[in-house]
């Protein structure tokens, strides 16, 4: 595999080129700042870019994002001491392809590396169990914003947005007329609604449809 090694001190760059050629990986580029990262990515199209956040000149985020732009077929790794929820997951939705803390043994290092060959996120499993318990706050967070309605649910309110009657509702699901009506039963529970008209008004100030009622 090969690599191309950003971080801002010396020292730490040689050790980590270090332990990469020791364990056979070809590290074609090291560099100290944001923008030669990105000009060493241009240059030698690596398999991975391991990247420092704290840099000079180019962050590591920003460096990221335009290499992800630039050469999706590289993987992105950043390597850093921060542990920052802000830094992890913002790395995350720019489109790295892992998180490792600078404080990591060197054997798991190589290993989680190791894993990147066979599509596996280069992330320990604290850091893993930190990106999902934020996928399960945002899944929760989606809901509370409907209401607590379910997916079929908001399809159905959609449809009574559309005026559709529950046998209509019913054939553009494929599912039978009474389980439409217990989805609407549910709705009308769920938004504290007293009938079809009300629920979807409720809707339409939730934006979870886009409906003119006229």
């Amino acid at each position: 595999m090969r690599v191309v090694v950003a971080d801002d001190h010396s020292l730490f760059r040689d050790g980590i080129i270090s332990l990469l050629e020791a364990a056979e990986y070809e590290v074609v580029a090291q560099v100290g700042d944001g923008v030669a990262a990105l000009e060493a990515v241009r240059r030698h199209k690596p398999d991975l870019a391991l990247l420092d956040i704290s840099m000079p000149e180019m962050n590591g985020l920003e460096a990221l994002e335009k290499i992800k732009a630039e050469s999706p077929g590289t993987k992105v790794v950043m390597l850093t001491v921060s542990d920052a929820d802000e830094d992890l997951f913002k790395s995350i939705e720019i489109g790295a392809d892992g998180y490792l803390l600078k404080d990591l043994d060197a054997g798991e290092f190589l290993s989680i590396l190791d894993g990147i060959n066979n599509g596996e996120a280069a992330v320990t499993r604290k850091i893993a169990a930190r990106i999902m318990g934020r996928v399960k706050d945002l899944a929760q967070q989606n809901e509370d914003e409907k209401g607590g309605l379910s997916p079929r649910e908001v399809e159905v309110l959609a449809l009574l947005g559309d005026g559709l009657p529950n046998r209509a509702i019913a054939e553009r699901l494929f599912v039978s007329e009474n389980t439409v009506k217990y989805h609407v039963r549910n709705i009308l529970q769920k938004l504290g609604a007293q009938n079809r008209t009300e629920a979807v008004a409720h809707a339409m100030r939730m934006g979870l449809i886009d409906q003119d009622l006229d």
